[in-house]
């Protein structure tokens, strides 16, 4: 696990690796551990399909030992091609289900972290590493080419794209939230990692929901024909969703140093959201003729030019927590607000002064509106049953040990 690794690269060699740019917060990565199904589904399973599960699990290890993140998209076809056939590992009536000791391990020491013989875990990882591995895709669509450059990628394509993706990842992370995670016994949730525990799958759902907004905050921002209105509903929308995510994270007792991290990101992104929503909101109050409102509007401004000095600390702690990223330089929404919202609580509190003077009692920050969140995850359906798995009628192993032993009297 851990964003050093997991937002850039898929696997390789690591005296390579230059720190990392987080554009798009990738929080964990966690690769399958080469194994073999034949001692666990020998004389239960048909060997050409124990064949078949081993190679597509262990081409998905290989792939992310041997490639870059350009190579997402392959791996996630293999993940998807392998999900077809871990689903008749979890269906009931086949009884395979705690036959199988899957090992997974950290991508960024390799070191095997956890082992757990329940094919429903096996299928909340498998869905787990999707939706990371399409986080990374998102990522690498705004930052292509990180040795070459710090600046972010502006284009409406490649944002429209990560947008896309950001979507996407989120419908696998509401999967894993709605169908997998509570098929998982207790003991068994007990001892997941901290990445897999339900307040961070859902903390993840929601800020690749937020990033998402954030990227059509950026989108506006560079459209002319988008209003004032349209801006603030957007930011107002970004900074609910990355207050949401901060709850749920900040409500997580065991949180490790990338889940820390994790925090921080979120933090910083929160600052950001809510000094762009007070700028607009404070453009969109000024538009009035009673003195209070303009008194309200230098309130949102004097606020969003505070909390934007926070966002820049929080910026700078979230890359200095372990591990060590660096962040790209301003773009979107916040390279015209690092400008604008300076100068603009600069200009609207020289020309209010005498009304800041007069009414001292009406400087309270005003609330900001409240909008129904639009982004909505990409609904995710679970692949059907491969078709190796209708063809013949399988014996659950309690029934195969019952005929063995009785073989045995004989």
């Amino acid at each position: 696990m851990g964003c050093a690794v997991s937002v850039y690269r898929v696997g390789g060699n690591k005296k390579q690796m230059k720190i990392p740019m987080v554009t798009v917060f990738v929080p964990s990565v966690r690769v399958p551990v080469n194994s073999s199904f034949q001692k666990s589904l020998k004389g239960v399973v048909l060997k050409e399909l124990i064949d078949r599960l081993t190679s597509f699990r262990n081409q998905i290890a290989l792939l992310t030992q041997q490639t870059d993140v350009s190579a997402a998209p392959e791996v996630l076809r293999a993940l998807e091609e392998y999900l077809s056939l871990l689903v008749g590992l979890t269906d009931q009536e086949f009884g395979f289900r705690e036959l199988i000791e899957f090992k997974w391990k950290s991508l960024d020491d390799g070191r095997q972290d956890i082992s757990v013989a329940d094919s429903w875990f096996e299928l909340l990882s498998v869905v787990h590493m999707m939706a990371m591995m399409t986080l990374m895709e998102a990522n690498s669509k705004l930052i292509p080419d990180q040795t070459v450059s710090s600046e972010t990628v502006e284009s409406t394509d490649d944002i429209g794209s990560a947008v896309d993706l950001l979507v996407k990842a989120a419908g696998y992370l509401q999967f894993c939230l709605r169908e997998i995670i509570v098929q998982i016994p207790p003991h068994i949730k007990m001892k997941l990692p901290v990445d897999l525990q339900e307040n961070v799958l859902e903390a993840t759902y929601i800020q690749a929901l937020g990033q998402g907004t954030e990227m059509q905050l950026a989108s506006a921002v560079g459209c002319k024909n988008a209003t004032l209105s349209v801006k603030r509903r957007l930011a107002c929308e970004q900074l609910s969703y990355f207050s949401q995510a901060h709850y749920c994270l900040s409500t997580c007792d065991n949180l490790n140093g990338y889940g820390k991290k994790h925090l921080s990101f979120i933090k910083w992104k929160f600052l950001e959201a809510k000094a762009a929503a007070y700028y607009y909101h404070g453009l969109i109050t000024d538009k009035g003729t009673e003195p209070s409102r303009h008194i309200n509007a230098v309130c949102c401004f004097l606020a969003a030019e505070e909390i934007l000095t926070e966002s820049k600390k929080a910026c700078l702690n979230f890359c200095l927590t372990a591990p060590i990223t660096r962040a790209p330089t301003a773009w979107g929404a916040m390279k015209h607000l690092n400008k604008k919202i300076p100068e603009t609580a600069a200009k609207k509190s020289q020309m209010y002064a005498y009304l800041l003077e007069e009414e001292k009692s009406l400087d309270v920050l005003p609330e900001l509106p409240d909008f129904e969140l639009s982004l909505k995850a990409d609904e995710f359906q679970m692949p059907d049953k491969d078709a190796a798995w209708e063809n013949e009628k399988w014996k659950i192993p309690s029934q195969t040990l019952k005929t063995d032993d009785e073989e045995d009297d004989k």
